[in-house]
């Protein structure tokens, strides 16, 4: 997205009742990729490059395309339209319904490369009522080159158009040739300045002759050829690509991908299969696609496609957030292990990026880009630069460790993998206060500080899962380079870590609020108890888990390490958030973020439902479900009716799931999605939910089908 268009958007959305200008949305739509490149395909046939965290590269930020006769021009996204993914791929069909006949488009994002192939049906009486030999395609494509809108140049072929600046060189063809090419400069000063939006593209302007070659801007006509028109973008680094290579490319492609089906199968090959014995089908196969489009080749995920690059009322999403991607991570290692997906290399793959990209203190950053692991944009780094770490998220660090010592006990085997653990064991200890529980730092939602349940509960888990699993660990693996004290450390690590998490379980119950019957979202910096109902706080339940599987409870040898006491609580803290943040109307039922949450309402005046948070209740009810069910707790069946109908919510068919399949970030009282879309933390929970109930669980089945 560039000024430009978020200006344009601005003066289209200004005073909207929940839609927020200058962003560039995909509540609507569906996505392409899952193999590099990242393409968004509106709900009216619009294509947008996404992908750029994911590649380096900006490729198209506007396009439109329309069905010329003549000069007169229907554009698709103005007419009927229906659209889905073919079948489990990431192939979208996409049908718009115009006067001259119906066209059937289809997109499939290969590699770097796109493909959309329109073609032509005849009408109900068998035939179309116009020769189809007069029709068109018409392209509207505006290409950014190396993420610039000024000072880029065209090289034009038979076939081709080329959109340069620097290094990245962006390809656009048609298997038909073009009958016409023409280029335009984006928005004048004037028109960006008029009240008014811009309707591109515009008409050609005669006296403006530099704007054939010199613009990202190109409007191509694409004859059809026995009813059909296919055209191609391909986006390349000119260092890695020559241009005579990428026409080729896209050559091969036209020639290779010259049916649905053969679109079909090169687009399937994007997200792994799922066996047909797996329950929730649909809703696996969807939150496998999702996690897939949003991964770069090097494993890490973008939190979702980011809707709001320049920052208009958020802090942008296209980026890697440890927090989300190692949970995402470690809900893909469970659901994998208990259904047999497949995702070996998924689970190398963060590895291996958790141990290039962790700091030399044990710590991870705020955030990175996902292609390559280096620094990004961001406002938590206070373990980087000088001063207090209080602007620093310790769960962050917390959660990688959890799913690294989870992963390292399913076998994932990367260089280094030990030593990064013993760093990071380090590390958690400098930010783990004498009392027990996490230092003042940022919380999970990022926007205050204090020392929160959350924070804790990671802690609880990192540290539980290196005592199980870190029987082998040695302190000596820690470099005199990394800064941290080896002399901190005794000599059996997986003993110190239970020590370590006996004393933040223990810890734990300086934010028990028994006024309320749950656990305090936070000690504030000054030191009172903030003890309002946060849905963060449910991260709890999967923390016991991991601690109950120490043992050594009331009961003795082989019982769990929680004891009764605070399984009670625990109850008691889960239903009590469940309860209190449940928010339902006419169209929507779900789980707002925290009592109090202001962001993003526009003229709501309460919270709005958030899909992570109603997926995390899911997934803690059924946490600590199995830990009932483990004692022979006649509570465990109330648990995972509780988990059920909060999954139901945001499954497919729920009030949070789109038609689309995705997971938005949050939805107004009226149903309308917002920020977002789809975004890839609630569909891992969703994805080990699922698996978790169906395994762990399968024994109260009977009983939640009785009560529906």
């Amino acid at each position: 997205m560039q000024l430009r268009d978020a200006l344009d958007d601005y003066k289209r959305n200004t005073g909207h009742a929940t839609r927020f200008p200058a962003e560039r949305r995909t509540v609507t739509g569906r996505f392409s990729g899952g193999d590099g490149r990242l393409v968004h395909v509106d709900a009216g046939g619009e294509l947008r490059d996404f992908g750029y965290p994911l590649t380096g590269l900006t490729g198209l930020v506007r396009s439109r395309v329309g069905l010329a006769v003549g000069d007169e021009v229907t554009w698709l996204d103005e007419v009927a339209t229906e659209q889905r993914y073919v079948g489990e791929t990431t192939l979208i069909e996409t049908v718009h319904r115009t006067d001259r006949g119906r066209v059937t488009r289809y997109d499939a994002t290969i590699g770097d490369a796109h493909i959309t192939r329109a073609a032509i049906d005849v009408g109900d009486d068998g035939h179309a009522n116009v020769d189809p030999d007069d029709l068109s395609l018409v392209v509207y494509a505006r290409f950014a080159p190396d993420g610039r809108d000024d000072r880029l140049g065209q090289l034009r072929y038979d076939d081709a158009v080329e959109v340069y600046h620097d290094d990245e060189h962006d390809f656009l063809a048609s298997d038909t040739g073009f009958s016409d090419l023409r280029g335009q400069l984006p928005a004048t000063f004037a028109e960006l300045l008029d009240d008014a939006p811009t309707d591109l593209p515009r008409d050609r302007d005669g006296d403006r002759y530099e704007e054939e070659r010199l613009s990202g801007e190109v409007i191509a006509d694409v004859p059809f050829e026995n009813g059909v028109a296919t055209v191609g973008t391909l986006l390349t680094d000119r260092e890695e690509t020559t241009r005579g290579a990428a026409r080729d490319r896209l050559a091969e492609l036209f020639d290779e991908l010259d049916d649905p089906d053969a679109l079909a199968a090169a687009a399937g090959g994007t997200t792994p299969p799922v066996p047909d014995s797996v329950p929730a089908r649909e809703s696996i196969v969807a939150d496998l696609r999702v996690l897939s489009l949003l991964s770069a080749e090097s494993g890490l995920r973008i939190a979702g496609p980011d809707f709001d690059p320049f920052y208009a009322t958020s802090g942008g999403y296209g980026y890697t957030w440890f927090r989300d991607d190692a949970e995402i991570s470690t809900f893909a290692l469970d659901a994998d292990d208990r259904l047999g997906l497949g995702l070996d290399d998924w689970h190398a793959r963060s590895a291996e990026m958790y141990v290039a990209t962790q700091r030399p203190d044990g710590s991870w950053p705020h955030r990175v880009w996902p292609r390559n692991g280096a620094l990004a944009p961001g406002w938590a780094n206070a373990r980087i630069e000088d001063g207090p770490d209080v602007d620093y998220q310790a769960d962050q660090t917390g959660s990688v460790i959890a799913y690294l010592a989870q992963a390292r006990a399913a076998g994932v085997d990367v260089p280094d993998l030990d030593r990064t653990l013993v760093a990071a064991l380090a590390g958690l200890d400098e930010t783990l206060a004498a009392d027990g529980r996490p230092v003042v730092c940022q919380n999970a939602w990022e926007d205050s500080a204090g020392r929160f349940a959350h924070t804790t509960a990671t802690f609880l888990e990192a540290y539980s899962e290196l005592a199980l699993h870190g029987e082998t660990l040695d302190a000596d693996s820690l470099d005199a380079a990394s800064g941290l004290d080896r002399t901190a450390l005794p000599d059996d690590l997986a003993a110190h870590a239970r020590d370590q998490a006996t004393r933040v379980y223990d810890a734990l119950d300086d934010l028990w609020v028994p006024e309320r019957g749950c656990y305090a979202l936070r000690e504030t910096p000054e030191g009172a108890i903030d003890d309002r109902l946060d849905s963060s706080t449910l991260s709890l339940a999967s923390a016991h888990r991991s601690f109950d599987a120490l043992g050594g409870g009331d009961e003795g040898e082989g019982a769990g390490a929680v004891d009764d006491e605070r399984l009670d609580r625990l109850v008691s803290h889960v239903e009590t958030v469940v309860d209190g943040l449940t928010h339902e109307t006419d169209d929507i039922a779900g789980l707002i973020r925290y009592e109090g949450d202001g962001w993003r309402r526009a003229g709501q005046r309460s919270e709005k439902v958030w899909t992570v948070s109603t997926a995390w209740g899911a997934n803690a009810c059924a946490e600590l479900a199995v830990l009932l069910a483990d004692r022979g707790d006649p509570r465990a069946a109330e648990m995972v009716e509780r988990a059920r109908e909060l999954l139901a919510q945001v499954s497919p068919g729920g009030t949070l799931c789109e038609p689309t399949s995705y997971l938005p970030e949050q939805f107004f009282d009226d149903g309308t999605p917002d920020s977002a879309t789809p975004l890839g933390w609630p569909h891992a929970i969703r994805l080990a939910t699922v698996a978790l109930l169906e395994d762990e669980l399968p024994q109260f089945a009977d009983r939640v089908a009785a009560d529906d």
